[in-house]
């Protein structure tokens, strides 16, 4: 089956991902700057997550570009990708009306961490759809972005649960943003390589 229908489904549900984030921020009664200053431990969640939803969609069209035909495997490990992308407004209000306190920032940590597995099951799936010499695995490679994500993440739950750690917590999720951030050219050097 041909990937346009996969590629419009999961755009139209990551915008909706970003639209539920947006609304969660409530709009304050008053008309000074002093109401702006509760809403800030929500604007940064909402920033920081609203900049992992961009890095996931800007990955996950480089990623399907390498696709020409979807199989069953390929579409259920997008709808699991899309599964763990759908937690994250939750995870993003709670950490950010909790004021990042520990728990909050653990099960943020947490759907991030299993977000990034099930963008590693859908590369997997494509994978063994197009083969082990595709321009996708030669973009790969061994991935050491994808690897120090995890280990980020793993650490980031671990520290969250100790008070004077979670802002490293924090800081590890901004790291990984920031690793991510500049879109991931392996891609489309391979394409090019290939003559895609």
């Amino acid at each position: 089956m041909p990937k346009n229908r996969l590629e419009a489904f999961s755009d139209g549900v990551i915008a909706i991902i970003i639209t539920i984030m947006v609304l969660e921020m409530k709009v304050p009664h008053g008309n000074d700057i002093q109401v702006l200053r509760p809403l800030l431990p929500i604007f940064l969640s909402y920033v920081l997550s609203f900049v992992y939803i961009g890095i996931y969609w800007n990955n996950h069209h480089h990623l399907l570009h390498t696709v020409q035909h979807v199989n069953a495997s390929i579409m259920w490990a997008n709808l699991h990708l899309l599964f763990w992308q759908s937690l994250i407004p939750f995870v993003t209000g709670w950490m950010g009306e909790n004021h990042f306190d520990g728990l909050p920032t653990a099960l943020y940590g947490f759907v991030l961490l299993m977000t990034a597995i099930a963008y590693f099951i859908l590369q997997r799936a494509i994978l063994v759809k197009q083969g082990q010499g595709s321009p996708l695995a030669g973009a790969i490679g061994r991935d050491l972005k994808g690897k120090i994500s995890l280990l980020c993440y793993a650490l980031a739950i671990g520290l969250s649960f100790v008070n004077k750690w979670v802002v490293a917590a924090h800081a590890l999720y901004v790291l990984v943003a920031m690793i991510w951030f500049i879109p991931d050219r392996r891609i489309e050097r391979a394409l090019q390589r290939h003559g895609e």
